[in-house]
């Protein structure tokens, strides 16, 4: 897939390439110590991709991609999930964690992850 013409709008507005490296980077190190294997990061970001060519060809914000990630993650394991939202939405003390982790025990949808 042709991602080079791909640009992320971060949230200070300015703008660089997209970066599968980048994302899986950030996904590998949520993973960090979990059964989640490089193939399985791989295909969530070959998915990200189809995505962005789906919906925004040629430009996407960095929120859509945190966003995507973390609900990719909660769906293949919610260890890297809470590891990833941490990071991504600034937790600042144990209580964002709590708050976070009470999410997903009351979600039933969320009760198996995928394989």
């Amino acid at each position: 897939m042709e991602n080079a013409s791909i640009a992320v709008v971060k949230r200070n507005g300015k703008r660089e390439p997209f970066s599968r490296e980048k994302i899986i980077g950030g996904l590998s190190r949520a993973c960090e110590k979990r059964p989640v294997s490089l193939t399985q990061i791989e295909e969530m970001v070959d998915r990200l991709e189809t995505e962005i060519q789906r919906l925004a060809p040629g430009e996407v914000s960095s929120e859509y991609i945190g966003e995507w990630a973390m609900n990719e993650l909660q769906a293949v394991d919610q260890v890297a999930y809470v590891r990833f939202a941490s990071v991504y939405r600034h937790f600042k003390d144990v209580n964002q964690f709590l708050e976070e982790i009470r999410t997903l025990v009351n979600d039933p949808d969320l009760s198996s992850p995928r394989e």
